[in-house]
């Protein structure tokens, strides 16, 4: 009796399954959690800490994604293209910029310290984290990679420089 309740609930909201499903996804890609959690770290800690935690924040929003978006294919669900629902054309632009900018502002308090511009070095950082999403990379930590963004692979020499 309770899950009918449940079932019927969802259905005063959404016309059908695929609905629900469309839902789903919809708010999985969503990029809102992830900017807050960006959003609520401290310009206080050290410039490596504010962006390893970013690094997690925004590896736990692809992994939201990549979780919803498996379950909803080995579902045997597929998008209808004209479905409503559809993200906005330019939302995936949208959401690449307002994550840019937000990392960007982490990076603004050291902008000193720096040989490129905070949006650059945004841009560098969110290249390095999206490219290590595969399981090949799984053994580079958000750590390991913040490491290699700010001092490079190369243990510092005066023969290097």
């Amino acid at each position: 009796m309770a899950l009918h309740s449940g079932i019927s609930t969802i259905f005063r909201v959404f016309t059908d399954k695929d609905e629900v499903l469309q839902a789903c996804m919809t708010e999985a890609i969503n990029p809102d959690h992830a900017l807050r959690e960006l959003a609520s770290i401290s310009l206080d800690e050290p410039l490596t800490a504010r962006l390893v935690q970013a690094a997690e924040a925004l590896r736990a929003h692809l992994e939201r994604m990549g979780t919803v978006a498996a379950a909803l294919y080995t579902s045997g669900h597929r998008r209808d293209r004209a479905a409503v629902g559809r993200p906005a054309p330019g939302g995936r632009e949208a959401s690449m910029k307002a994550t840019l900018a937000a990392v960007a502002e982490l990076i603004e308090p050291d902008r000193a310290a720096l040989r490129l511009d905070p949006q650059q070095v945004a841009a560098v950082f969110l290249g390095l984290l999206f490219a290590r999403t595969r399981p090949m990379d799984a053994e580079l930590t958000p750590s390991d990679l913040v490491g290699v963004l700010l001092n490079g692979v190369c243990y510092p020499s005066e023969a290097a420089r």
